[in-house]
């Protein structure tokens, strides 16, 4: 995103697994199952994924790539933010 000018979040729904595979920006995720690695969208990869649980409250655990457990409230904006150089998704600060 770039100050300034209009920026459009690609969206997508999708149920919670153990491992999601996001292919856009914005995920609404459905169901209750814990998530423990998001899957990288591609090879080479390196940006902001947000995440918003339509369902009820969603947590993340530590087994995967995701190195701070969270619980993500119900309709409110998760941010991860994907590092290529540790291979992991690091969640935002949560209020």
């Amino acid at each position: 995103m770039f100050p300034g000018l209009t920026t459009r979040l690609s969206e997508e729904l999708t149920a919670s697994s153990t491992t999601i595979r996001p292919k856009n920006d914005l995920v609404r995720l459905t169901g209750s199952t814990t998530v423990a690695t998001i899957a990288p969208s591609y090879a080479g990869f390196s940006g902001i994924l947000f995440v918003v649980p339509v369902d009820g409250t969603l947590q993340t655990v530590t087994t995967g790539n995701i190195p701070v457990a969270v619980i993500m409230p119900q309709n409110r904006v998760t941010v991860f933010v994907y590092d290529h150089v540790t291979n992991k998704f690091y969640p935002g600060a949560i209020s």
